[in-house]
């Protein structure tokens, strides 16, 4: 007994938020959609308690970095790498999504509802609404509605204006130093409720939709998940090969995050841990501050490929015929409408149905969706944040800043990067 008490508190968070998924599908499977809404509630405290953390992580972390290091240029050049890098992915992933669609042709032979949606989504923005949005009115607002790129701006002006008062900002920096210190710490803290979070999340998904809702949800979601992976092994594995990214290290360091964003289809739960992790792995603080919360506002390349993917699988649906050319400039124009996108699950859809009204198409194709919308979201969030890990590890060793740290001798990886 003893013995198997031990053996449990040897488990790595990352293997109890496995063990967390298998029992919340087991559970949510034996409970039935009548009892679905026993475990929302343990799932949202777990979203809530991560949620609290974004803000003054990301602002303690990205004012340290920048006000402490001192040099604006190295942060400006850091900027625009991110920015190429993001805009090349991005592309990619769209593409892929537009050309395995074309393949596979999940929407032929589908009938659309007759009825539109009542979903409640939002009006597409345009490029001035949300350029007038990057701007934040109040830094308070921002920081309580979670608005990580208004958070951003903030942020990164705030560290500037440091760095011209000179020696008297000194404690400030040392402030936010001290802040984000505290902020990892209480990361660790939230992250033991993590395999509780995670199993509830999944458990109140199978307990809504059935197991169906997990296997056989048709050729949509079997494309979405091709085209994913297809993304993974011909963009993001050549990437990682191309800047000599040590894989398996990388693979540890970003599988619990990856775990998180998957369960509970949201890339900001699985932020604190993202950065904490890439920080360990051997990217400077100031670079994981600054690339991994832009990238959470430029560099969603899971959702670009589902949008591209969805919006085609509703012309199909239609009827509709869209030449070569439309689909390139339907590439062109989400590769410019995905960015800003908040890392919250659904708003894809907000640019999806924008896409759809821009290009003609029935917004009714929505509610096809919204069907099987829940699994998709599981995909495309777990890719975002892998991607996001990535565009950080990418842009520190194109900088010569990544130091791939070693574990402590007889220390898993995976012990290191989850403190466990």
């Amino acid at each position: 007994m003893i013995r198997g008490l031990s053996q449990m508190k040897k488990l790595t968070l990352t293997r109890q938020i496995m063990i967390g998924l298998a029992l919340g599908v087991l559970v949510g499977w034996l409970a039935g959609p009548s009892h679905a809404a026993v475990f929302r509630p343990f799932s949202q405290i777990f979203l809530r308690l991560v949620k609290m953390l974004i803000a003054p992580l990301i602002f303690s972390t990205l004012v340290a970095g920048v006000a402490g290091g001192g040099h604006i240029k190295v942060v400006g050049r850091i900027a625009v790498r991110a920015f190429i890098y993001f805009e090349i992915v991005s592309t990619f992933a769209i593409g892929i999504g537009l050309v395995l669609v074309n393949l596979t042709q999940p929407g032929i032979g589908v009938v659309l509802p007759p009825e539109p949606p009542k979903t409640g989504l939002a009006a597409p923005q345009t490029w001035q609404d949300f350029l007038i949005h990057v701007f934040p009115d109040s830094v308070i607002k921002a920081m309580a509605e979670g608005d990580v790129l208004q958070i951003v701006v903030f942020s990164m002006i705030f560290a500037f204006a440091l760095n011209l008062v000179g020696e008297k900002g000194a404690p400030v920096v040392r402030l936010c130093e001290s802040i984000a210190e505290t902020m990892f710490k209480f990361t660790d803290i939230i992250m033991r409720y993590a395999p509780i979070g995670v199993g509830c999340a999944i458990a109140y998904t199978v307990a809504h939709g059935g197991l169906h809702v997990l296997v056989n949800l048709g050729k949509l979601v079997g494309t979405l998940y091709l085209a994913l992976a297809a993304l993974i092994l011909f963009v993001f594995l050549p990437i990682a090969l191309a800047f000599k990214i040590p894989l398996k290290r990388f693979i540890a360091a970003i599988r619990e995050p990856a775990a998180i964003a998957f369960s509970t289809t949201s890339s900001e739960a699985a932020l604190p841990r993202a950065m904490e992790a890439i920080e360990k792995f051997g990217v400077p603080r100031r670079t994981v501050a600054l690339v991994m919360p832009l990238g959470y506002s430029f560099n969603l390349d899971g959702s670009s490929l589902y949008i591209s993917l969805a919006a085609i699988f509703v012309a199909q649906a239609a009827g509709v015929h869209l030449s070569a050319w439309q689909q390139f400039s339907m590439l062109i124009m989400l590769m410019l409408a995905t960015k800003g996108v908040a890392a919250v699950p659904r708003a894809s859809l907000v640019i999806l149905s924008g896409a759809l009204i821009h290009y003609g198409l029935p917004i009714e194709g929505i509610t096809l969706i919204l069907g099987v919308d829940e699994l998709m979201d599981m995909g495309r969030t777990c890719v975002n944040v892998i991607g996001n890990c990535l565009a950080t590890v990418v842009i520190a060793r194109w900088e010569g800043q990544l130091t791939i740290l070693e574990p402590s001798p007889g220390v898993e990886q995976d012990d290191a990067l989850t403190g466990s």
